[in-house]
C-alpha cells in the first residue's frame, strides 16, 4: 500500500469517527432536553400534591375546630339546663 492509499484510509477513518460523535452528541443533547421536561412534568405534579396536601390538612383543622366549637355549646348548653333544673 502506498503511503497516500493509508493516508486517505486514515482521513476517512477520522471523518466517519467525527461524524458518529457528532451524531451521538446531538443525540444526547435531545436524551437530556427530554429529561429536563420529564423532571419538570413531575416537580410541577408533586408541587400540586403538596398544594392538595396543604388544603387537605387546612380543612382538617377547619373540621376539627368546628367539631370543638359543637362540643363547647353542648357543654354550655348541658350547664345552662343544668341550672335551669336547680334554680326551678
Amino acid at each position: 500500500m502506498s503511503t497516500d492509499i493509508q493516508i486517505l484510509l486514515i482521513n476517512i477513518a477520522l471523518t466517519l469517527t467525527t461524524l458518529l460523535l457528532i451524531a451521538l452528541g446531538i443525540h444526547l443533547i435531545l436524551v437530556l432536553r427530554e429529561i429536563r421536561r420529564a423532571v419538570r412534568k413531575i416537580y410541577f405534579v408533586l408541587e400540586s400534591f403538596e398544594k392538595a396536601g396543604v388544603n387537605a390538612k387546612e380543612g382538617m383543622e377547619e373540621i376539627v375546630g368546628f367539631l370543638n366549637g359543637v362540643k363547647t355549646a353542648i357543654k354550655l348548653a348541658s350547664k345552662v339546663k343544668k341550672t335551669k333544673i336547680k334554680n326551678g
